[in-house]
């Protein structure tokens, strides 16, 4: 596995198996065995998305500072910005599939980038199926397996086929269980002004330079976002921001000042100021409080 460093947050590629070449697709199959264990207690990114199907077993992980406590007939899912922390793992019997962005914006694939299940607007990275549900899924997960190892011509439009229908099959049960009505357009506005910020947030922090991304007024997308989500469009672009200095500041070394350059600032006192204002904290008191907590 190819590690690159990101803020000295290890990144870990999704490399090719020897079976099948595939650099952008790969499926991982546990039969009570157990995952990688040099990953465990390792704050990493992954450069791709990640899907696994729980049939049994345990383990405890952290995503995003958020712990998840492993469960039978259960799908976890991540993408790439965030950050994953294996605590323990048992033995596991599961079935799992990790696929780049490259491999969602091929032509056939298009569409499934905008799926709920990816998207993620609800920034959960749990999803509890039943006993038929779990049925459906692992029933799709062998027959993507199969073909998976077939490494034919025909293996890239089957592969997006099963994973249009598992995929799509899994957006449905994500929208029921969190209530999304993808139909209202003004909900898939916020839901594009949510993806825009997580590609952007870096460079773009005013409500006004995604309005121009997005071909609308200022004052339109603040109205629309406030309605839909309770809260300003701001606090969207400033939440964001505070989330990815709290996984610097926990995960990282990286001095103060080198934190704020990375997040956009071009100033660290302006930064620190930004910091206290949005959490209550400085940045040098929560990286210490929060240190405290995890050892």
């Amino acid at each position: 596995m190819q590690v690159l460093s990101a803020n000295q947050v290890p990144v870990y590629t999704l490399d090719p198996d020897g079976a099948t070449g595939n650099t952008r697709f790969r499926m991982y199959n546990y039969e009570g065995t157990f995952p990688n264990r040099s990953e465990l207690l390792v704050p990493h990114r992954k450069n791709h998305y990640l899907l696994i199907f729980i049939r049994r077993g345990t383990g405890r992980q952290w995503i995003d500072m958020t712990p998840y406590d492993l469960k039978s007939n259960t799908i976890y899912f991540s993408d790439p910005s965030q950050i994953i922390v294996k605590e323990v793992f048992k033995q596991l019997w599961s079935t799992g599939m990790g696929f780049t962005r490259e491999f969602l914006s091929l032509q056939e694939n298009t569409s499934l980038s905008k799926l709920p299940i990816i998207q993620n607007s609800q920034n959960v990275h749990e999803l509890p199926l039943t006993d038929a549900d779990a049925r459906f899924v692992d029933d799709m997960m062998q027959k993507i397996r199969i073909e998976y190892e077939r490494n034919d011509e025909w293996q890239q439009r089957m592969l997006s086929a099963y994973l249009s229908v598992l995929l799509t099959y899994l957006s449905r049960l994500y929208t029921e269980r969190f209530e999304i009505d993808d139909a209202q357009v003004d909900k898939q506005l916020l839901k594009q002004f949510q993806s825009k910020i997580e590609e952007s947030f870096l460079q773009l922090h005013e409500v006004g330079d995604y309005a121009s991304i997005l071909n609308i007024s200022a004052g339109h997308l603040s109205d629309v976002v406030k309605i839909q989500s309770g809260k300003p469009a701001i606090k969207h672009i400033h939440d964001r921001l505070v989330l990815e200095a709290r996984r610097l500041l926990l995960h990282t070394d990286n001095t103060l000042k080198e934190i704020a350059f990375s997040l956009g600032f071009s100033d660290a006192s302006y930064f620190n100021r930004f910091f206290k204002r949005e959490t209550g904290e400085t940045p040098a008191g929560y990286r210490a409080n929060i240190r405290k907590m995890y050892h």
